[in-house]
């Protein structure tokens, strides 16, 4: 199955929110003005945000769209573009060409498939022929390193890990020391996602950059949030909040599938300008894939 279809599956219960949300606006035949303003409610409902209903609104009255062109048949194109507009300028190439060792440090709350999500880029890089470590460095959680394991195992992925409640930036710093020894591509950093304590959190962080800047002083050359669709507008405050911790050059997004606020990836394009690494729409090995705006926004409103 193309990722495409996949991904059309997957965000169905969004689409079908959304599609269906826009045919019961036509179907009372407003004019206008009038239609603007339920698309603009109905994309409020649907964890667009206040923000991006707005200019989306202002973006289709500016146009001037004639009677004709904003009939039904028409209008999830014009819809589906200006989703595309706002996601554009956010895609970002996760095998872009680069010299030398990429160090990925890879946060988010626990709970987003943050663990799945690293092995399942661990399986896409492989694809590429990249050579990969992954430091399991969120050793406060036996669950996480054993389920790391297992996804490096299934990629033929060698690992660096330690025992539980050990310090979580020795085991970055090995991590780094033997993605350098072995002159490898990507070097994958697992972190702790607690947030109810966030002064040990934020001190981890800065120990983990810290100690791994001794061997690469360019290091970290990415910081990623692993965010969990069905959360909505919360997995707006976990930016917020990891935003302190770290400077994050990249967004993704999981369970698309299970959820109908795929409006909330559009929100948090919005906002916080940051780019889009990939989307998750579920379980399986193929189910993460790299971030295109037109393919979602051709998704979400089908």
């Amino acid at each position: 199955m193309s990722f495409f279809k996949n991904l059309k599956e997957g965000l169905f219960k969004s689409s079908k929110n959304l599609t269906e949300g826009i045919a019961g606006i036509f179907t009372k035949k407003k004019a206008g003005d009038d239609l603007l303003n339920d698309l603009e409610d109905l994309m409020i409902q649907s964890d667009f945000g206040v923000s991006v209903a707005e200019k989306i609104k202002k973006n289709i009255a500016d146009k001037k769209y004639t009677e004709e062109e904003l009939q039904k048949e028409n209008f999830n194109k014009i819809f589906s573009k200006e989703i595309a507009s706002i996601l554009k300028p956010l895609e970002k190439e996760l095998f872009n060409e680069h010299t030398g060792l990429k160090t990925i440090l890879v946060c988010g709350v626990n709970g987003t498939g943050k663990t799945t999500t690293i092995g399942k880029i661990c399986k896409l890089l492989n694809q590429k022929n990249k050579k990969v470590v992954v430091g399991a460095a969120d050793t406060f959680r036996a669950a996480a390193i054993d389920q790391l394991k297992i996804w490096c195992d299934k990629t033929n992925t060698p690992i660096i890990q330690s025992e539980v409640g050990s310090d979580p930036a020795s085991v970055a710093f090995k991590t780094v020391e033997y993605a350098k020894n072995n002159l490898l591509d990507f070097c994958i950093i697992d972190t702790a996602g607690r947030l109810h304590n966030k002064k040990n959190l934020m001190e981890e962080f800065a120990k983990i950059i810290r100690v791994i800047k001794k061997i690469d002083t360019d290091a970290p050359q990415e910081s990623w949030i692993v965010l969990d669709a069905t959360t909505g507008q919360n997995a707006i405050n976990q930016i917020e909040e990891f935003k302190k911790f770290t400077d994050i050059t990249g967004i993704i997004m999981t369970k698309l599938d299970g959820t109908a606020k795929g409006g909330v990836l559009v929100a948090i394009a919005e906002r916080f300008n940051i780019p889009i690494v990939a989307i998750g729409v579920g379980e399986k090995e193929d189910d993460l894939n790299q971030f295109v705006a037109e393919e979602y926004s051709q998704a979400l409103i089908q």
